[in-house]
Formats: structure tokens, C-alpha cells, sequence
């Protein structure tokens, strides 16, 4: 939902970009279900866009050490300037840009997300389960719905599966749009994700994904037809025939278990 948390005093005077989707913090008790989740004790955590700080100084105060990854250079010198340097670490960069397999092991990861890259971010994240085996987000609340959802909910989609074939999600609770400066306008929810090596070989994870994206790109249609504009009909009835899948169903109403056995169908 945002790149941060909230600041007083002298950072009340550094502007919030638009185009960061800055709406910061004001509350530190916001994060708890966060941090309860995280359980960071001892830990290395990397913090996506901790703005003014709110979220940074409840990990400081537990974590090992905080890496802090924030794309505003004027809000990493002010966070620099006032938290403990021998606990935190300040980067300035695109949190999206992160190669996250190669941080140490055991990292855990949190952050309070913009929404225009929450949804790249945490599916960049998932393939780094080797190296991370927790994360935590407060992101839009319809970034939740869509990675929490399951079949028959009217969020599930693509997402959905794919995060479920990876991860664990888990809603952890919402924050009201009024936490935040400015408020958005929409709340926020703080979701977990533990990380799980994918449901496939990786090297199987690319067609599958293809497939999933295939079946939902015309969700409204039954599969037979979605998956025939990428397919071909005769391929397509194929498939779900081998898979034992009624071809007038539609994506929504599939679970990954059944997802799978398309692939395996179409490949195997």
C-alpha cells in the first residue's frame, strides 16, 4: 500500500510522492500482527521502504540487523540519521530489482508495500524460498484478497494459485485507511507468507505458470474455450479429457491440485 512507515518532527517537512505511492504509518501498535508473525528475534530482516521509520524501529529493537531498502534518497538519510547504524543499514534502490537468493540464509523479509509494485515484488520473492523462509506485508487490501483467495472467491485468480504453489499465505489483519499519511483510499491488510520450494521442479514451474495465466486470461469463459485461444480446440479437449476435467468449468472453480493435473496432462 505504501513505501513506509511514519516519521515526526523535522521529516513532517519531506514531501510524500505520488509516484511512490508514499502513505506512511503514524502508529507503531499497527505493526504488531506483523511483527507477532515475523517473530524477528535475532534475526536478519530486510525492510522494503521504511519511509519515516514506524515499522523500522520495532525490528531494530528485536532484529539481529535491519537492511533497509528505500527508493526515496531523502527519507533513507532521514531514517540514517536517526536510527542506531551499528543495527540498521541503509540502501537506496528498487526493492523490485532485488536478487533475494542471494541474501543470507534464514532472511526474513517485511515491508509496507506500494501497490503499484506489490505484486511483482512478492512474486519475485517466492523463488527465493531457499534463502527466505518468512515474509510479511502490509499491502492494499485487494492485494490480500487476491493472494489469500481460493477457489469459487471472487479474487482468486491466477495469483492465487501460483502464490499457493509456493507459499503458505496467511491474513494476519486489516489496517483501517485512517492509519496512514495521507490516507488512501482503500485499507490496508498485513498479510505472512511462508515460503515452500515450488509444488513442481522449477524447470516445470515456467509452462505451468503459462498454463494458469492461459485459463484465467478469459475467466468468464469455460476452460475448453480459454484454454483452445492459446492451445488450439483439439489440444484443449485433450487435455482436460486426460485430466478428468469437465471442459465447461471455468478457472475460478479449480483448485491447484486440479491445475496440476493439467499440466501434467498437456506435458507429460
Amino acid at each position: 500500500m505504501s513505501a513506509g512507515g511514519g516519521s515526526k518532527g523535522r521529516a513532517d517537512k519531506i514531501p510524500l510522492q505520488k509516484r511512490y505511492g508514499q502513505h506512511h504509518l503514524v502508529r507503531s501498535a499497527s505493526c504488531d500482527p506483523l511483527i507477532e508473525y515475523l517473530d524477528p528475534s535475532g534475526r536478519l530482516v530486510v525492510e522494503i521502504g521504511p519511509g519515516g521509520g514506524v515499522l523500522t524501529e520495532r525490528l531494530v529493537s528485536s532484529a539481529v540487523r535491519v537492511l533497509a531498502v528505500e527508493i526515496d534518497l531523502r527519507w533513507a538519510l532521514e531514517l540514517g540519521q536517526k536510527m542506531d547504524r551499528n543495527r540498521l543499514a541503509m540502501i537506496v534502490a528498487d526493492a523490485v530489482e532485488m536478487d533475494w537468493t542471494r541474501v543470507p540464509a534464514g532472511t526474513l523479509v517485511a515491508g509496507n508495500l506500494p501497490f503499484n509494485v506489490a505484486t511483482a515484488l512478492i512474486e519475485r520473492l517466492l523463488y527465493a524460498w531457499r534463502t527466505v523462509p518468512r515474509a510479511a506485508f502490509l499491502v492494499q487490501k485487494e492485494v490480500a484478497d487476491r493472494l489469500l483467495a481460493g477457489p469459487g472467491h471472487g479474487a482468486y485468480g491466477a495469483q492465487s494459485v501460483l502464490t499457493a504453489a509456493r507459499a503458505r499465505p496467511v491474513l494476519l489483519g486489516t489496517v483501517r485507511r485512517g492509519s496512514f499519511r495521507p490516507p488512501p483510499k482503500v485499507d490496508g491488510a498485513f498479510v505472512g507468507l511462508e515460503l515452500f520450494p515450488p509444488v513442481l521442479e522449477e524447470q516445470e514451474m515456467r509452462p505451468f505458470t503459462k498454463t494458469v495465466h492461459l485459463a484465467f486470461a478469459q475467466r468468464r469463459k469455460q476452460l475448453r474455450n480459454a484454454l483452445a485461444s492459446g492451445w488450439g480446440r483439439q489440444e484443449a479437449d485433450r487435455v482436460l479429457a486426460a485430466a478428468g476435467i469437465d471442459p465447461r468449468r471455468r478457472a475460478e472453480a479449480l483448485t491447484l491440485s486440479e491445475f496440476l493435473k493439467l499440466h501434467e496432462a498437456r506435458w507429460k
